[in-house]
């Protein structure tokens, strides 16, 4: 139910509830990620009972983050291709079992350090296929114009989940015993799958299947690297995330490290930093109106400085509940203003796809810092790594500083649909046949500088809608005469490229045909390449 055009400067940020889908949709997630935040606290503390090693209990939340990371592009490309509904229903089915036979396991007192990695991982890869899915029907289920509140109410119930979980989780863990988070967790998948079988999502048309899914994952990384609104929101969160990635890794050693600390402290350490982000996803709305995305992202990098800095010097719980607070505000205000980049980046034909990429940066980011800051926790100390991982966050902010967040929010991804029909193939050429487009321009020497320098950002176009390889030429015997050629995997792929060249697109070619010498139009020719 997407509608087309450029937002609105404003929309209420609840508006989105307004769609019965939503509504359905999102208290279900809600409910579910209670579970999850559950399962994520029972499994950080159950490693700490087993080993508590630095080294080793960080190895629970790179467990969790890693297969993400590994598998996210795969599940965009599957995304693209599938019924993402159906996809969703089946993937948590299988993940209900696994968590069953985890908490059977951890009632029986049967777990051990690695069968609980081993089940996280599990787990974690069952997350990792789901991710793109779930983020890439959140246009189908609001219109554009409520899109980023949409976004900023996910994230917002993702955290109220976060502050109600961990508190539930710390109180069964002291009052039933360990395995009680896990089977909480197992109810919580049943609340998703009905919500799931309710929702009826309109019909939409599928895309033809034009190559093999390693090809789409190829397309999903090219398109990212030859976008800069997008390129740029990931290498922010790259800085971002493997720093922040400390207290996460490190706050179950961090609650234990304490006077007074324990299960009941770390659940309601979780709890204060879900608690912190929904009422920075409440205040939000008003920072996001004096001030941009990637000055909210500054900012909000600057609080999960003081909150890594507050956790190293804490000795007493109060303390640290108040750097937990300040921590869960910064979060939600980085989180939320990358994922409405990232979103407002990606046009349709590409968004599982191009989400996954950055669910990939995401938490391959939080599994290597996961990672390092238990290493670097178990050699020197835990509050020398929040020290480090603080002054990193601020290099990673001054060294990214030329690489704004929310560049796509002003770009109009619909299709152009203005590009004229391309010419029908002999018979002895089949659609599969690799396909090269050659584009005749002729300018006057005075506009060569803005021709050149018009033709870098159309080269990025060429390649983020589908080409693998790219080429200009200047003519010897005219040196008017300028060529461009690119070339695509198939003739089908090109069929596809023309309906993905979007208004935003458009107007970089109007510009460039102010610079065309001649009333006529570029001369283009299409060739397919031999069997």
């Amino acid at each position: 139910m997407s509608s087309s055009g450029n937002p609105p400067a404003t929309s209420s940020a609840y508006a989105p509830f307004g769609q019965a889908a939503f509504a359905l949709l999102w208290t279900a997630t809600l409910i579910s990620n209670i579970g999850t935040w559950m399962h994520d606290v029972g499994a950080g503390w159950l490693m700490t009972t087993l080993n508590p090693s630095p080294a080793v209990v960080t190895l629970v939340q790179a467990a969790t983050t890693l297969p993400v990371f590994c598998f996210a592009l795969l599940a965009g490309a599957l995304a693209d291709r599938l019924d993402k509904r159906r996809m969703l229903l089946g993937i948590n089915v299988v993940l209900l079992c696994v968590v069953s036979l985890l908490t059977v396991l951890v009632w029986l007192e049967a777990m051990t350090p690695g069968l609980l990695i081993a089940f996280t991982l599990v787990i974690g890869t069952g997350a990792a296929f789901m991710a793109p899915a779930w983020q890439a029907i959140v246009p189908q289920l609001v219109p554009r114009e409520q899109l980023k509140p949409a976004i900023a109410l996910n994230s917002m119930g993702i955290n109220i989940s976060r502050a109600i979980g961990p508190a539930i989780a710390g109180a069964l863990i002291a009052s039933v015993g360990l395995a009680a988070p896990f089977a909480m967790n197992a109810l919580s998948f049943l609340v998703i799958l009905t919500a799931l079988t309710l929702w009826r999502p309109e019909k939409t048309e599928r895309r033809r299947q034009t190559g093999t899914l390693l090809s789409d994952m190829a397309t999903g990384l090219r398109h990212v690297r030859h976008n800069p609104a997008m390129l740029a929101t990931a290498v922010r969160a790259v800085a971002f995330f493997l720093f922040a990635s400390a207290y996460w890794a490190l706050l179950p050693l961090i609650a234990r490290s304490v006077d007074g600390g324990g299960s009941t402290l770390y659940g309601a350490l979780m709890a204060l930093i879900g608690a912190g982000a929904v009422t920075g996803a409440v205040l939000l709305p008003r920072l996001q109106r004096i001030a941009s995305s990637d000055a909210t992202v500054r900012i909000g990098t600057g609080g999960t400085a003081l909150a890594l800095i507050l956790m190293a010097l804490a000795q007493v719980p109060v303390a640290l509940l108040a750097a937990a607070f300040i921590g869960g505000m910064s979060w939600i205000a980085v989180l939320t203003s990358f994922n409405v980049s990232a979103q407002t980046a990606l046009p349709n034909w590409i968004r599982a796809r191009g989400l996954a990429v950055f669910l990939m940066v995401f938490f391959g980011s939080m599994a290597l810092g996961s990672i390092l800051w238990g290493q670097v926790a178990a050699v020197t100390s835990i509050a020398s790594a929040l020290y480090i991982a603080a002054v990193g966050l601020g290099l990673g902010v001054l060294l990214t500083r030329k690489l704004p967040v929310g560049q796509g929010e002003a770009l109009d991804h619909t299709p152009a649909s203005v590009w004229p029909e391309a010419p029908v193939h002999a018979d002895d050429q089949s659609d599969d046949q690799p396909a090269m487009v050659i584009v005749e321009y002729r300018i006057n020497p005075e506009h060569r500088g803005a021709f050149q320098n018009k033709m870098k950002s159309v080269a990025k176009e060429r390649l983020r809608n589908g080409a693998t390889r790219w080429y200009i030429h200047q003519s010897v015997e005219e040196p008017e005469v300028w060529v461009e050629t690119f070339h695509l995997r198939s003739w089908a792929e090109h069929l596809e490229h023309h309906g993905r060249v979007s208004m935003a697109d458009m107007d970089l070619h109007k510009e460039l045909r102010t610079l065309h010498k001649g009333p006529d139009a570029p001369l283009v020719r299409h060739y397919i390449g031999s069997r």
